[in-house]
């Protein structure tokens, strides 16, 4: 399905609300798989959410995970663990060319068994569960953190715990910050000194209930909409909160260079255009003619970022996104190419990219999304700038499955073509 975006002006004030965090709820869908008395509200309705809950219970010994690469990560080390079950991981074509061979060898190392079916490093993965009792593992500090957060998941299920060390500079903190965060909600004892990270053994839990905070990446839409409004509008969103555990609320932060407003009231964030990068302030002007942002911490919000600064002409450098690379898409080169077809001058490298200020927006450009959700949710804001059409729009799917209804609803003309 593709879909015109025409060039559309957002309402003044609307009211949106947005399920649950993927990250927090895939996590806490395999503690409570682990834990059977652990009870969650504000579940994500994502794609990626559903596949682990139909995995998670599923009796099959092929288990299909489409896309979802958290899925395929967590899985991978949850049915590590289920002594004498049997089954094999497998997914999508693009699923069957991202590396799984780091989370595999660290499993391996504890006693797990594991074989590839197809390439060496790639799903798809037979796993025959056994019971572990080595404790102690070592990784690479840089790789994705939901291979860290799969061992620290299955950890305190293991009979001696785990004691995860790191190894060089760590890039993904808030991730890790948030899996051990969730355990210690739950009563799992850790601790994250240095490059060391210990989870205690549990047998049981009391009966224990959740609510999971909104998902902040699926806000960053929102951020980019009123940044690309006028000075007034606003948005208010549910259910979010000031102290959160997801790395992307760094968007409320980042945001503000954008003349972006948030005010956290109630559980719900309102975010409002309160100036203009383009002020007739000269001094404010210049300030904002580029911006640099190192997002090791948060990249999925890196394609919103880009886009946003396209859409209000200005530069942007934006670093630590080595990962981005091994995501549904290439995501580096995926933006590059859809920002140049827009009129952008953009140039990437393994872990950056670095975009010049434009004042031109070529019109009715179609967006490819290569089977990639942020793809098409990123671009989509432009439409307040210029008719855009977006590709395989179904995509979105994935993480936010009412994203075109919800902007339909805030004032966007769309079309089925």
């Amino acid at each position: 399905m593709n879909l015109k975006l025409n060039q559309s002006i957002c309402n003044l004030q609307s009211s949106i609300k947005i399920s649950g965090s993927k990250s927090e709820t895939n996590r806490l869908l395999l503690l409570q798989a682990l834990y059977s008395n652990i009870s969650l509200e504000n579940t994500s309705n994502s794609d990626d959410s559903e596949v682990m809950i139909k995995a998670l219970i599923s009796n099959e010994t092929v288990i299909d995970i489409h896309h979802a690469g958290t899925a395929m990560r967590f899985l991978t080390a949850y049915f590590s663990i289920r002594e004498g079950k049997e089954v094999i991981l497998t997914g999508s074509s693009r699923m069957k060319e991202r590396p799984i061979k780091i989370l595999v060898e660290a499993l391996k190392q504890l006693g797990a068994e594991i074989s590839y079916e197809e390439n060496e490093g790639f799903p798809p993965i037979k796993i025959i569960g056994k019971r572990i009792t080595q404790n102690k593992v070592s990784l690479p500090a840089n790789v994705s953190s939901q291979y860290i957060s799969a061992l620290l998941l299955i950890a305190p299920k293991l009979e001696n715990g785990l004691e995860l060390t790191l190894i060089g500079e760590i890039t993904s903190i808030p991730y890790i910050k948030m899996t051990l965060a969730l355990l210690n909600e739950v009563g799992v004892e850790t601790s994250f000194l240095e490059n060391v990270v210990t989870v205690k053994p549990k047998l049981s839990i009391v009966n224990y209930q959740l609510l999971i905070e909104s998902d902040w990446s699926s806000a960053s839409y929102f951020y980019s909409i009123i940044a690309l409004s006028e000075i007034g509008t606003q948005i208010t969103l549910s259910s979010y909160k000031q102290n959160s555990l997801q790395g992307d609320s760094v968007l409320a932060t980042i945001y503000r260079d954008f003349g972006v407003q948030t005010i956290f009231e109630n559980n719900l964030i309102t975010i409002q255009k309160v100036s203009d990068c383009h002020s007739n302030d000269s001094e404010q002007a210049e300030q904002l003619s580029t911006v640099n942002y190192q997002l090791n911490n948060s990249p999925d919000i890196a394609q919103t970022i880009a886009v946003t600064c396209f859409g209000l002409g200005l530069s942007c450098h934006l670093t630590g996104l080595h990962t981005l690379k091994i995501k549904e898409t290439d995501r580096l080169e995926a933006l590059q190419i859809e920002l140049t077809k827009l009129g952008a001058t953009i140039s990437v490298t393994n872990d950056s990219l670095t975009l010049e200020n434009s004042s031109k927006i070529n019109s009715n450009i179609k967006i490819k999304t290569y089977q990639d959700h942020r793809m098409a949710m990123a671009f989509a804001p432009l439409a307040l700038k210029t008719s855009i059409i977006i590709e395989d729009a179904k995509v979105v799917s994935k993480s936010y499955p009412n994203f075109w209804n919800d902007l339909q609803s805030i004032g966007f003309q769309i079309d089925k073509i």
